[in-house]
């Protein structure tokens, strides 16, 4: 592979931080590639996105930007130039004009999906059990209690400010479809990738990959920066 300096950047999504990437990260950087985790304050889309743009702004060279659930919304308004390829893994990509909730209700939600409501400050936490019965289920005990505590709440900002043009619509993309996946239906990422014409990798896997199957989101990401290689050959 021609990586010419290639930079993954990972963004997680609703409920967790970078430490969510820790099992995806090493692989890749032993692939020989830099890696970055960039933090997202969760606060509104657009705080959200200024921060990953922030977070870009420190590399140089071809981005592959990796996004998880809600980041897929985020990963798709940012401008940054360097950003060459995108990679969705259980990840929402509304429309211009749509808003994360229109895409998230646009099913029928899993049985054992959490029932979700903002506190007195407007944030949305993820109950302690959600961890282990749509979160992460393929995980064990002890990790469920590691992302509960690590957790980082969303705002209703970020799910119901409408999205401007998404990259996805000029940049190559890879979907990773979470066929386990109790928090967002595999008919809804299903939807969501055809429309985008991404390249879909279909595993069944839960909502969180990145920490109960990593080596898929390896692969994918791999894929990714390969073809990102290629395609910098003659620049």
């Amino acid at each position: 592979m021609n990586r010419k300096n290639i930079s993954v950047v990972l963004v997680h999504g609703a409920w967790a931080d970078g430490s969510s990437w820790r099992e995806v990260i090493e692989p890749l950087r032993s692939s020989g590639l830099d890696v970055v985790a960039a933090p997202l304050p969760l606060t509104s889309l657009d705080d959200d996105v200024a921060a990953l743009d922030r977070a870009l702004e420190r590399l140089a060279g071809p981005v592959v930007l990796v996004g998880h659930a809600y980041a897929g919304a985020v990963i798709g308004q940012v401008a940054s130039e360097k950003v060459r390829a995108l990679v969705y893994v259980a990840a929402l990509a509304p429309d211009e004009g749509e808003t994360v909730a229109d895409v998230f209700h646009r099913a029928e939600p899993h049985p054992l999906a959490p029932q979700l409501a903002p506190d007195a400050h407007g944030a949305i936490w993820l109950p302690h059990a959600a961890f282990a019965a749509a979160f992460a289920p393929q995980a064990t005990p002890a990790v469920h209690d590691w992302l509960a505590a690590v957790q980082r709440p969303i705002s209703l900002p970020c799910i119901g400010t409408p999205v401007k043009r998404p990259r996805w619509k000029d940049l190559p993309t890879w979907y990773l479809l979470a066929e386990d996946d109790r928090m967002i239906r595999k008919e809804t990422q299903a939807f969501m990738a055809e429309r985008m014409r991404a390249t879909i990798v279909s595993h069944a896997v839960d909502h969180t990959p990145s920490v109960t199957a990593p080596k898929a989101v390896v692969d994918v990401v791999l894929a990714a920066a390969r073809a990102v290689g290629a395609s910098t050959l003659g620049d």
